[in-house]
């Protein structure tokens, strides 16, 4: 089966590759969230506006099955779990500042502003 998923993704448009993986708006911002620190859940979930408990979970075992994040247990009590990006994860700093600066150009032709994160 290995070798099917890896035929199948040679084969994919890398634009697709790029979206099928990090298409959802809950990953790309989990991943600008973690981008200056590792977090815990509760720390994450607050930033994303107190995102649902579930949609979160799902979306940080994604993204650690495609190993963009880690997730490491403490072994304290009680257990603390930590969310960082990898070096993968990392790698998606200059797509992130591309994107920011497309969007402050493109407020900028329509007139308009925004606070900047």
């Amino acid at each position: 089966m290995e070798s099917s998923v890896k035929h199948e993704i040679k084969s994919k448009c890398l634009v697709e590759l790029f979206i099928e993986t990090l298409g959802s708006k809950w990953k790309i911002l989990i991943i600008w969230h973690l981008r200056n620190s590792p977090l815990r859940f509760t720390d994450l979930q607050k930033k994303m506006h107190n995102v649902n408990s579930n949609t979160l979970t799902f979306n940080l075992r994604e993204l650690e099955n495609q190993k963009i994040i880690t997730r490491t247990i403490f072994p304290e009590i009680p257990p603390r779990v930590e969310y960082a990006l990898t070096e993968h994860g990392k790698a998606l700093f200059p797509v992130f500042d591309a994107i920011r600066v497309w969007g402050a150009e493109y407020l900028e032709s329509e007139g308009m502003t925004m606070d900047v994160c």
